[in-house]
């Protein structure tokens, strides 16, 4: 891809380079961001610098529309494939395939005798003494030291301050990292998921690709216990998505629930599937109980085209390896809210951590590190004003932490929330630092100042 693209901006390249080319650019990205879809009109507008025939107009797709990208994606597409067809049309005998012919599964899952062979859901001690560093295909398993919440017991938002032994792991990191951790599903979850689909947790079983072009999935150890890929692998509290309707369509043996599954895959149903599964963000294990005639239909070996990976999530290191060499600590709000469902909502990883009590006994959190995007200045003489709301000044906490123990001066804090009792992160130690003349702290707490203004308008 970079090769193209290198290529495709020399400017040495003819204007008529592709006059014998056609074209038809799709763009997927945000709206919400300033540069919305820019590599797809940059693309578009140079194809058409270089002489090719536009057979469409400019795609756009937006995740912030209601209906997500595929409100752009599917007349684009309509048009796109009629028109390819009516262009280069398929040889004699043979045809499209129709909406409902069932692939082939990714997998086959063939399952062993003996279940005591496969990868348990125990603590999580896999590459513990590799000497390779930590990566997605070989996380760290750190130790979680200690998890302390930082608002008031009487605050709505739980948000906690953890720490993680990265003893001996290799990892090295500074201000601006992030960490990357991977969740898990609760255990309910995982229970209910194997009742659902007649599955013994501690069945053993390897996977096979049923195309030699398609690699099996790193992440999962071979032979594996179906506990160990339905809690650590698949996606099963996540929002499905439309894909996941159409697949699930085709294995329908009721009529009722086949008609309503075939509506949400369908470019005309796409309201009612964001009022069904988008608004009230219901879970993929919510969707096959609600359609649990179909989820009986399901073969087992569907299982990975039906349900994505579990994806994990991104931590900004609120701590510095010159302060903390033997520690990683990062500030996560819990995530939990309501909905019209009657069961709350949960994030799939902050609530898993916020779950865990080292005190109890050893907890293992797989992680790694990588590069973050935020950028503090090598000038030991350079100052740093930071602002850092809430959860934000994580990344600013590393920043402060660094370049104290490297005796640095001029930091300067700028911090807001809503409360100085209720959620003042970090307070004592940041005082601290200013008493000592290493900070500079300026604060803002929104609520406080509410009612010091209510007080003063009833005098």
């Amino acid at each position: 891809m970079k090769k193209f693209w290198r290529f495709i901006f020399r400017r040495n390249l003819p204007a008529a380079s592709l006059s014998l080319v056609n074209s038809a650019v799709l763009g997927l990205g945000d709206s919400s961001y300033p540069k919305f879809n820019f590599i797809a009109k940059k693309l578009n507008k140079r194809l058409m610098q270089l002489g090719s025939k536009n057979l469409l107009p400019l795609g756009l797709g937006d995740d912030q529309h209601d209906l997500g990208p595929d409100a752009v994606i599917d007349p684009w597409l309509k048009d796109f494939w009629a028109l390819a067809l009516r262009i280069y049309p398929l040889p004699p005998g043979l045809a499209v395939l129709g909406d409902h012919v069932i692939l082939p599964s990714k997998y086959s899952l063939q399952f062993e005798r003996d279940a005591s062979n496969g990868s348990a859901v125990g603590p999580y001690v896999t590459n513990k003494h590799s000497t390779c560093p930590p990566s997605s295909l070989q996380p760290f398993p750190a130790r979680m030291v200690t998890i302390e919440r930082v608002t008031d017991e009487s605050h709505f938002q739980d948000v906690r301050l953890i720490t993680f032994d990265v003893t001996d792991s290799g990892i090295q990191y500074s201000a601006g990292d992030v960490v990357m951790i991977e969740p898990r599903n609760p255990a309910d979850s995982v229970d209910q998921f194997c009742q659902l689909f007649h599955l013994d947790p501690h069945k053993t079983f390897t996977l096979k690709p049923n195309d030699p072009a398609t690699p099996a999935p790193a992440r999962l150890p071979q032979p594996c216990t179906v506990q160990y890929l339905v809690e650590r692998y698949l996606d099963i509290n996540a929002v499905p998505r439309r894909s996941f309707f159409q697949l699930l369509s085709c294995f329908s043996t009721d009529e009722m629930e086949q008609e309503k599954l075939q509506e949400f895959s369908s470019a005309e149903g796409q309201e009612e599937l964001y009022s069904y599964c988008n608004r009230l963000r219901r879970t993929t294990l919510e969707v096959l109980f609600d359609f649990s005639r179909t989820t009986a239909a399901v073969p087992v070996d569907y299982l990975f085209d039906l349900i994505p990976e579990i994806r994990p999530r991104a931590f900004s290191i609120a701590s510095s390896q010159l302060a903390q060499p033997k520690h990683i600590q990062i500030l996560m709000a819990v995530v939990q809210y309501k909905t019209k469902l009657k069961k709350p909502r949960c994030g799939l990883c902050s609530c898993w951590l916020a779950a865990q009590s080292p005190e109890k006994g050893d907890v293992y959190v797989p992680l790694w590190v990588k590069k973050g995007l935020l950028q503090f200045p090598a000038d030991i003489d350079t100052p740093v004003i930071m602002v850092g709301p809430g959860t934000g000044v994580a990344p600013f906490r590393a920043a402060i932490q660094e370049r104290v123990a490297s005796g640095r001066k001029g930091n300067y804090l700028f911090f807001g929330c809503r409360g100085k009792t209720k959620d003042f992160f970090c307070g004592a130690e940041w005082e601290d630092l200013q008493q000592r003349g290493c900070l500079t702290l300026y604060t803002a707490f929104s609520r406080d100042q509410q009612c010091q203004d209510d007080a003063n308008a009833g005098h």
